[in-house]
């Protein structure tokens, strides 16, 4: 459920664009009508209607107001572009000056979900960690991305992919199962330790309980600081509790490689793929600098060559869905990904957008857009009369 369900008249009053508080003054005038808004976008996306409806029902409840919500997309189900994802019926008066949040509270929530969900199937054998938060502009953006990427993951995993096993904040873990937020160190607990091996020292003194993930990027040397935290924790390397976490930044290449290294390493393990790039972004995703595939493999054969095949990596670095994409045609290594890449990046492509198509029973909706009338036989996903904002929300 929504983190803040509580309802203030005043809020929404401010936060509506002002000509529907005007309409709804013209209406509670001249008198209601029982009106029925089609929900879509205009791009195709994974249905993640909860925080929307959650808060759709208290505002109705408040009000008294009579809602009844035909939700065609259950949350997961993909949506085409342009099709209704769902139908609210209920009083114009009550329904009119709430679009502008309702829609606010939708469309960034089902693009996101739509980018995790295709980054987990691209990676089905990999984990995921969202680390988004940092990325989003305040709290409520933060929950509504976790959500997002919750609603993608379930989906990818319904099709056997491992998907997002939990994310960094205690706030919103609640979305990926019991238990609080996860991670172990940032770059400035190496910084503040003076090396690699004393941070990772420090964390297994304070935490001896958990599993132990260390960055390796911090002062360049990649390859010999995985070395170097695995030999000093050989107990946690042999039993899969010791991860390395590659974070190099785009500026320069991992410890050992530069573009003719990179080149071999690829063409030893998956030579096909260096053939199939479509872009030069792809490229840098391959053989590039920062976090690649090929600086994936190199990091994969240090570990195994000098006895640590059990080590995890862990892979962050704008893993968004074209690098998910590239990593899998690599066939790169990965045990995890922390990523925040699923935000959507073209946020005009997460504009929801509401049409009324009914007044008392009369379909009627601007011309241009009598595709959103409903279809005979159309289904429904849950069922669709709710009283009172009671409505019918997706588990």
């Amino acid at each position: 459920m929504s983190r803040d369900k509580r309802v203030s008249e005043a809020d929404i009053a401010a936060h509506t664009d002002v000509y529907f508080r005007r309409t709804k003054a013209v209406v509670e005038r001249f008198g209601d009508a029982r009106v029925t808004y089609a929900v879509f976008m205009r791009r195709p996306v994974i249905s993640a209607p909860r925080i929307m409806l959650d808060w759709l029902q208290a505002v109705c409840a408040a009000r008294k107001a009579d809602v009844a919500i035909d939700l065609v997309y259950a949350e997961g189900a993909w949506v085409g572009a342009g099709e209704p994802m769902l139908y609210l019926s209920g009083s114009f008066a009550a329904l009119v000056d709430l679009e502008t949040i309702l829609l606010q509270k939708l469309g960034g929530a089902c693009v996101a979900a739509y980018n995790a969900y295709t980054m987990c199937m691209d990676l089905p054998a990999v984990a995921f960690l969202a680390m988004d938060a940092r990325h989003c502009a305040g709290a409520e953006m933060a929950e509504m991305m976790a959500y997002a990427a919750s609603v993608g993951s379930r989906a990818a995993q319904a099709h056997g992919a491992k998907g997002f096993i939990g994310n960094a904040t205690d706030a919103t873990a609640h979305f990926f199962g019991p238990g609080g937020g996860r991670g172990t160190m940032p770059h400035a607990l190496i910084g503040y330790a003076g090396s690699t091996v004393r941070a990772a020292e420090m964390f297994h003194e304070a935490f001896p309980d958990l599993d132990l993930t260390v960055l390796v990027d911090y002062f360049g040397h990649e390859v010999s600081d995985a070395l170097a935290v695995s030999r000093r924790f050989p107990e946690l390397a042999a039993a899969g509790r010791l991860a390395v976490r590659l974070d190099t930044h785009g500026g320069r290449f991992l410890e050992g490689l530069d573009p003719a290294a990179s080149y071999a390493v690829l063409e030893q393990h998956v030579p096909q793929v260096i053939r199939r790039y479509r872009s030069e972004s792809e490229l840098r995703m391959l053989v590039g600098t920062g976090v690649s595939a090929a600086a994936i493999w190199h990091m994969r054969d240090a570990l195994n060559k000098a006895g640590f095949p059990a080590v995890r990596i862990v892979a962050s670095s704008g893993f968004g869905v074209d690098k998910c994409k590239v990593m899998a045609e690599a066939k790169a290594p990965i045990d995890l990904v922390g990523t925040g890449s699923y935000l959507p990046e073209v946020w005009a492509e997460t504009y929801a957008t509401a049409d009324i198509i009914e007044y008392d029973g009369a379909p009627r909706v601007k011309v241009g857009r009598e595709f959103l009338f409903r279809k005979n036989g159309a289904r429904r996903a849950r069922g669709g009369n709710a009283k009172g904002g009671g409505g019918s929300t997706p588990g």
